[in-house]
């Protein structure tokens, strides 16, 4: 078994690293033909806007520093291309830890955006792996908890509750998870009582944000769609400008 194959335990990423690993993560699952990735272009994925909380403006420097540091840990490695002029970078997240691909695509978002929601998870991580049910995503995120990567401040199955990776190192200041109290226990005195709205309020209620909820949904798809296929044109793009580059060059211009 090579060094890519040897098991390691996950503990604890610094910052960048989480934003690097991540970054490397994404953009195996959604553009597969730019991976592995050149050090100008794992860079411009750590700096994107969309899907990455809080945005970042690290520059080569600082991205080469943290991929070297993820290669001494065994979660990267270096791709030499045929002409040997160009690394690039691929993570060992795969051999490193027995994961599904949905867990592997969750930890890639909260990589990424840090806590959220188990609605707004599903959605995020579907565009990595398709995630068929919040059901599908709990028994995911329950295997998570069980190898200590990911946190919850509540029960799995209770509205509202958030979720997060749990590879915080010591001492680094980040918000801490918020404690889930959940609705009152029946017969509860020290929760104030809210008075229950007719059902007729409540269906319309719900039927409301279950579309607006849907409409969210739909429109963070496109979006993800769209960033990708532009990100692939303007990787064309570049490649066209490089072949005219060279023709030019063959033609004595």
């Amino acid at each position: 078994m090579d060094d890519s194959q040897q098991p390691i335990t996950l503990t604890e990423l610094t910052r960048k690293q989480r934003r690097v690993l991540g970054t490397l993560l994404e953009k195996g699952f959604t553009t597969p033909d730019q991976y592995p990735l050149t050090l100008k272009a794992c860079t411009t994925g750590c700096n994107q806007k969309n899907n990455r909380d809080p945005i970042s403006s690290y520059d080569e420097d600082a991205v080469a520093e943290t991929l070297d540091q993820l290669q001494r840990l065994g979660l990267v490695g270096v791709v030499h291309t045929e002409s040997g002029r160009t690394e690039r970078f691929r993570h060992y997240m795969r051999h490193k830890l027995t994961l599904t691909e949905v867990q592997l695509a969750v930890m890639t978002e909260l990589l990424l955006r840090g806590r959220q929601q188990m609605g707004e998870l599903r959605t995020r991580a579907s565009r990595m792996r398709p995630i068929d049910s919040l059901e599908t995503l709990r028994e995911a995120v329950e295997g998570l908890v069980q190898l200590k990567m990911v946190q919850s401040n509540g029960p799995l199955d209770r509205r509202g509750i958030e979720i997060d990776h749990s590879l915080y190192p010591a001492g680094e200041n980040h918000d801490a998870m918020p404690v889930f109290k959940g609705d009152p226990e029946p017969g509860d005195e020290s929760v104030p009582h809210r008075a229950t709205p007719p059902s007729s309020l409540r269906n319309s209620d719900s039927a409301d944000t279950a579309q607006l909820t849907s409409r969210v949904q739909s429109l963070e798809a496109r979006c993800a769609e769209l960033t990708q296929q532009l990100s692939q044109l303007t990787s064309e793009f570049g490649q066209l400008q490089n072949s005219l580059r060279d023709l030019e060059t063959q033609l004595g211009n």
